[in-house]
């Protein structure tokens, strides 16, 4: 049986929809960072710089395939949770996003640390995007600790 949970809004809107946004914005910089190293170029960072950096490192790539490719896939995972979720009000769903964008925040975490401490240089999409995931994964989080919602049986 699947669990359907009664969703509070956040500031009048079903969370999912926010998580939604938040999924195509993250989908959007992956995207692009994608498109361009796949295109064999890198990011343009204007006069902040250091995009260049991260995308020329060994660090950019994981088995060949760019670090964004697999933004665009999480990015898409999470973006159809959130919209089946909303569509549902499955809680397992919801369960789903927040740990796969756990797991996103804790590679980003990571990849964060090497920019910085190994790399040299801060690449600001790549940045923005791991914002993009830290706001999914807060969300998320806020509707799970405001409480196991009232459930009922699908």
């Amino acid at each position: 049986m699947m669990r359907r949970a009664t969703v509070r809004p956040i500031l009048g809107v079903h969370p999912g929809i926010i998580l939604a946004v938040l999924d195509v914005i993250g989908l959007m910089i992956a995207t692009y960072l994608s498109v361009v190293e796949l295109g064999g170029g890198v990011p343009v960072c204007g006069p902040l710089g250091g995009c260049e950096e991260v995308a020329r490192s060994e660090y950019s790539r994981i088995g060949g395939i760019p670090v964004a490719v697999f933004g665009v896939g999480l990015s898409l995972l999470l973006l159809t949770l959130a919209l089946a979720w909303w569509k549902t009000d499955l809680y397992a769903l919801l369960l789903a996003h927040y740990g796969l964008s756990l797991a996103g925040v804790i590679f980003e975490i990571y990849f964060l640390y090497l920019q910085v401490f190994v790399i040299g240089a801060v690449c600001v999409w790549c940045t923005s995007y791991g914002l993009s995931l830290i706001a999914r994964f807060v969300i998320a989080l806020v509707v799970w600790v405001r409480g196991s919602p009232t459930v009922t049986e699908a």
